[in-house]
């Protein structure tokens, strides 16, 4: 069971680190290629300042660029010490983590752009977001478990302690606007 919640939370920190995860304050933590530190992070603007659409109301979202996508596929790669035999496995990893990025881009423009949201129209549009999250992930994991399955005691190790991080960073991040807003 260890190495399948493993092998889930890559695949998780995958998805996010290529732009898959939304929320506002996610979404500015990735504005830049280099990771955002915790505390970073825990100071950005509560969602009620991020800017909002003029047309929704919504907050705006820039997805992540192709660049940024492909910084933290390089960076990844580097990290995880991906050699020659893996290459092939690493390659179905990292096209999935483009193919997530695009998706996601696409259903945060298609929420930019939208007419005016009420409250229902924006917990649908959320909703859609999270479906498309979901599906990246459903998408990666597999992949990611192929190449999970090659690597050595080390680089698990290593994708261990990496991705670990990455989600606790992420949950304290998109943790903060709710514990936030329960104690107003």
């Amino acid at each position: 069971m260890t190495a399948y919640r493993t092998i889930l939370a890559f695949a998780a920190i995958a998805a996010i680190g290529s732009g898959l995860a939304w929320s506002p304050l996610a979404a500015q933590a990735q504005s830049s290629a280099a990771p955002t530190p915790p505390s970073a992070a825990r100071d950005a603007a509560p969602m009620a300042q991020a800017p909002t659409s003029p047309s929704t109301g919504a907050p705006t979202v820039k997805p992540p660029s192709d660049a940024q996508v492909e910084a933290r596929i390089t960076q990844l790669h580097k990290q995880l010490k991906i050699t020659k035999d893996q290459e092939s496995d690493w390659n179905a990893v990292a096209q999935d983590m483009r193919d997530n990025a695009h998706a996601m881009s696409s259903t945060i423009n298609d929420r930019n752009g939208t007419k005016p949201m009420n409250a229902a129209d924006n917990l649908k549009s959320y909703a859609q977001i999270a479906d498309t999250y979901a599906d990246g992930l459903k998408k990666i994991a597999p992949d990611f478990e192929k190449l999970y399955d090659v690597m050595s005691a080390a680089q698990k190790k290593i994708a261990d302690t990496v991705f670990n991080q990455r989600i606790n960073q992420r949950v304290r991040t998109t943790a903060a606007p709710a514990a936030t807003a329960n104690h107003s």
